[in-house]
């Protein structure tokens, strides 16, 4: 979830800003197949590991987190000052990372009764279904509505990371959440990235030119794999019978 600082900057920029960028989102929709095309093929390698060698994948799983989120920043930065030709290939390398480290969640829905591969293509179908749904909404807002939708999300969403970073910690310890309450915490992360997806449209041809479409990419990008990854997660939790 580390479009959150995308977010905040975008808010920032887009405040005093009519269209900079009309064409941005067209531009850089390739890049954001092709960073999901290379997610999945980093999900089918972390899933041989866990099925051939569980032992090797939780460290190597901890330090694709590490280097994803250095990765992260880095590629984020490269990509806002235009150097593409550098920036392109680190946003493939993180594209990699990030479907290691999405693995982990596939196998268990891969277990869990009542989601297996029809899940997967359930939230799947359901991150294109939202594609559609916000490209229409998002391009028809108006001004006022745009820019309090967007702070709207932006603070949700922060609040959805340290919630999900303090379900995390208390994993470490052995403390997990409860069931009822996975359910609605993968819910409100279904409806914030449901939500981002259309403040996306709104706010990227507000805020980046039409070459600064890698930005772009990365930023939808980043939406619709949290959207899979809490479809997936509200799936495990309602089929699930612990």
């Amino acid at each position: 979830m580390s479009n959150t600082s995308n977010f905040r900057q975008a808010f920032r920029e887009a405040q005093n800003h009519a269209l900079v960028g009309p064409n941005v989102i067209a531009n850089a929709l390739p890049y954001v197949g092709g960073g999901l095309i290379l997610t999945a093929i980093g999900t089918y390698g972390g899933l041989g590991v866990i099925r051939s060698n569980p032992g090797l994948f939780f460290p190597t799983f901890f330090g694709a987190v590490v280097l994803e989120l250095i990765l992260f920043f880095v590629a984020q930065n490269v990509a806002s000052k235009g150097n593409n030709s550098v920036a392109l290939p680190l946003l493939a390398i993180y594209s990699l990372l990030s479907g290691y480290t999405l693995s982990g969640l596939v196998f268990v829905a891969l277990r869990t009764q009542g989601v297996g591969i029809q899940g997967i293509g359930i939230a799947a179908l359901g991150c294109g279904i939202t594609f559609i749904a916000a490209r229409q909404i998002g391009s028809n807002l108006s001004e006022s509505d745009g820019m309090a939708l967007t702070k709207t999300i932006s603070l949700g969403i922060i609040a959805l990371v340290v919630v999900c970073l303090t379900q995390f910690v208390l994993a470490l310890f052995g403390v997990y959440t409860p069931n009822w309450l996975e359910i609605g915490i993968s819910g409100l992360g279904v409806f914030l990235f449901a939500g981002a997806s259309v403040v996306d449209f709104y706010i990227l041809p507000r805020t980046y030119r039409n070459d600064e479409y890698l930005p772009a990419a990365l930023s939808m990008y980043l939406t619709y794999i949290n959207l899979f990854v809490f479809i997936l997660r509200l799936l495990i939790a309602i089929n699930s019978r612990d």
